[in-house]
């Protein structure tokens, strides 16, 4: 079994890590293998709805949503982790988990997730 921790802060290994990284310690205590993955600090658009992802499997705008898709496929559950900015998540990561559930919507489907 796979979990695919999303770290979703600028800061790579600030609070938001340090929080997936006790999840992850607690998984890997109960033989579940998990992966942290970092988002980066460049911005992370929206979706546009241009629809190339329905043709590719893939977000036609690439970087880390892609490379989340490639890890989501072999992950059995995923949690995602971002820092909250004036009462909502970081907007990198918002933008992110948009892209992520339309070009890669076919790796989550039936999978469980924690926010």
């Amino acid at each position: 079994m796979n979990v695919l921790l999303i770290n979703g802060s600028p800061h790579e290994f600030g609070c938001t890590y340090t929080a997936l990284r006790a999840v992850a310690d607690q998984l890997e205590a109960a033989g579940i293998e998990a992966t942290i993955f970092h988002i980066g600090k460049a911005p992370v658009g929206g979706c546009v709805g241009c629809g190339g992802c329905a043709r590719t499997g893939q977000c036609v705008f690439g970087g880390p949503v892609n490379e989340a898709i490639a890890l989501a496929k072999q992950a059995d559950g995923v949690v995602f982790g971002a820092p909250v900015h004036y009462a909502e998540p970081a907007a990198s990561m918002l933008g992110f988990m948009h892209r992520l559930s339309m070009a890669g919507g076919q790796s989550l489907r039936h999978k469980p997730a924690a926010i």
